[in-house]
């Protein structure tokens, strides 16, 4: 048997977990203003995570109770497909913010990895400055038209017999992007930060 490494490779985990380990835990040597800032905008997306992740239990209880009165009385539902859809779009968009703030989001760092955390900084802060914010605001100004004619219109689900409104569950895609725009002022400020100490704030 090949021996094992005696450390594993968590270097992907390490660019995950850079920024400080809690809202809060900044730098002694970063500007109030800056550490202020950060902090109330990661405390925020905190409290929203912790808040859309009880749409889990709704999402689970519809899935068991559509299987249960599928396959034991016979006596499938017409909404349960809707109601999952729909929820799990809404975890998805509304705790995208506070995946942000985790670093959990798919990244594509075999080349990034590599570098300074000053460099890491400029990248960071040039593509946020560059394509996040102007890429999002343009989605958020579309989402908004989306869901707006969404209610105004009184639209409604086609795919089943059930027919829900879908005003809410559009709602939740500008909401999601607002929130991921907030985010991004903290992420923008921490890339900052990087340039100007060449390191990351939980470094």
């Amino acid at each position: 048997m090949a021996d094992e490494p005696d450390q594993l490779d968590i270097t992907d985990e390490l660019i995950a977990e850079r920024r400080s380990s809690g809202p809060g835990n900044l730098p002694d040597d970063m500007p109030p203003w800056m550490a202020r800032t950060i902090s109330f905008i990661d405390r925020f997306s905190l409290w929203i995570g912790r808040i859309v992740c009880w749409l889990t239990i709704p999402l689970f209880g519809a899935m068991v109770y559509e299987v249960i009165a599928r396959y034991a009385f016979t006596a499938p539902t017409m909404w349960a497909y809707d109601i999952s859809r729909m929820l799990a779009g809404a975890l998805f968009m509304l705790g995208a913010g506070y995946g942000l703030s985790k670093g959990v989001h798919i990244r594509a760092d075999f080349i990034y990895r590599n570098w300074s955390p000053k460099a890491q900084g400029i990248v960071d802060t040039v593509l946020y400055v560059a394509f996040y914010f102007p890429g999002l605001i343009v989605c958020l100004w579309a989402a908004y038209d989306y869901a707006y004619l969404a209610w105004m219109r009184g639209e409604r689900g086609m795919d089943t017999a059930w027919m829900p409104l879908m005003g809410p569950i559009k709602t939740a895609l500008p909401v999601g992007i607002a929130l991921l725009l907030i985010q991004g002022v903290s992420e923008l400020l921490k890339s900052i930060y990087a340039v100007t100490h060449n390191r990351w704030p939980g470094q």
